[in-house]
């Protein structure tokens, strides 16, 4: 990659890890890159993120609207997608300098809350895993009317619904048990939260859908979390809108590591098996 201008984000509240920032400033600087410690400029070529997964998530709506190239460097607890270990930080800088490296295009998620007249709360949010709805903790069972476009599709009785991306497939979505959907896909996931309904079921739309839900009476005061931040609070009959956002995340991805790799070493998926390379005698049949 041609790299002349570098911002290094850190995660906030750890001085060690803006210390780590700080070095990484200098050794840009010694490669003739300008650098920005925790600002975004949208004239940057590339987004070091030096934390966790929640660093990267807090700054994806920026870096897919600026178009800016993402690596995550893992200085938190999972790193499923800052999956740059620590001690892999420089080597794998310099493979990207040295462009030996693949940038994935993520898909990102566009979400909106309307009042039961159709006025607009607020500015739109943008998700790189999940847009929840989710009841309190004592609150009963919501009901929420869910249409895909113009169809409708079900009525949800359940504590709430998840509205994901391929790349948050593996985060709440699992959890609540949807399906696992490859990071590079595109498409929409809809998975009930502990639904009252056994068919109740997770699906899988069309990236150009658009989902609308509804929430009906008695329930009011309801929680819309985008990527672990509240973004509305939502009240009876008010729609949220989720569809596909223009812009997807340049997630620049590790060359040593594959996906399955990664769910298999984060996630243990499968076993920790360390895996089996394909026969020769397949080759390129």
């Amino acid at each position: 990659m041609n790299i002349h201008y570098a911002g290094i984000i850190t995660r906030k509240g750890s001085p060690e890890i803006r210390l780590i920032g700080k070095q990484l400033a200098h050794w840009y600087g010694q490669r003739s890159i300008k650098t920005e410690l925790d600002r975004i400029d949208p004239d940057m070529d590339i987004l070091t993120i030096l934390g966790g997964d929640g660093t990267l998530l807090h700054v994806a709506d920026q870096a897919s609207c600026h178009g800016i190239p993402v690596v995550g460097i893992n200085l938190g607890d999972l790193g499923f997608l800052t999956e740059v270990a620590a001690a892999e930080m420089y080597p794998a800088l310099e493979a990207i300098l040295a462009d030996q490296v693949r940038i994935e295009e993520r898909m990102m998620l566009r979400a909106k809350l309307l009042g039961e007249n159709g006025e607009p709360s607020g500015e739109p949010c943008f998700a790189l895993n999940e847009v929840v709805i989710v009841k309190g903790s004592t609150a009963p069972i919501m009901r929420l009317g869910c249409w895909a476009d113009q169809e409708y599709i079900t009525t949800y009785k359940a504590d709430g619904l998840i509205i994901s991306t391929p790349t948050g497939s593996t985060a709440y979505n699992l959890s609540a048990g949807g399906p696992i959907a490859h990071a590079e896909l595109e498409t929409l996931l809809v998975t009930p939260i502990c639904p009252f309904m056994l068919e109740s079921r997770p699906v899988l739309l069309s990236p150009r859908s658009r989902v609308t839900t509804q929430l009906a009476p008695p329930s009011t005061d309801v929680k819309i979390i985008v990527d672990g931040r509240v973004g509305w609070t939502m009240q009876a009959n008010d729609f949220l809108i989720v569809e596909a956002a223009a812009k997807p995340l340049r997630l620049i991805s590790s060359p040593h590591k594959g996906y399955f790799t990664i769910l298999r070493n984060k996630l243990n998926w499968g076993g920790r098996d360390p895996g089996h390379p394909l026969p020769d005698v397949i080759g390129n049949n």
